[in-house]
């Protein structure tokens, strides 16, 4: 009888007190879980930021190597043409005289 009921009552009150420690563990490692799951989250976004702004200033920086190799080209293009013209200019006109006697000069030689 009542002796009967105490024993159940002490075996259910260890049962709780187990459960009790159980349920205490649980919720320190779902504290901990917590904690290091909102240090990971900021970690994690202040990583994406970081590699979005290295994105945009490689997209710049590559934009810009690309306007400096145009301008180059650009330039060594109209550098050329003025190379071009200098050299045209600066050979003397020869008349038609000349031609001529320098015609006749190779002939004897």
């Amino acid at each position: 009888g009542l002796a009967e009921l105490r024993a159940r009552r002490e075996e259910l009150s260890g049962r709780i007190r187990e459960e009790e420690a159980e349920r205490s563990r649980l919720q320190g490692r779902i504290w901990a879980l917590t904690e290091r799951l909102a240090r990971t989250s900021e970690s994690l976004a202040r990583h994406l930021a970081a590699r979005g702004e290295l994105d945009r200033t490689i997209a710049e920086t590559e934009a810009a190597y690309g306007k400096i190799l145009e301008s180059s080209q650009t330039l060594l293009d109209v550098l050329k043409g003025e190379i071009g013209n200098a050299g045209k200019a600066s050979e003397p006109q020869s008349t038609s005289k000349e031609k001529e006697k320098q015609a006749r000069g190779q002939k004897h030689s």
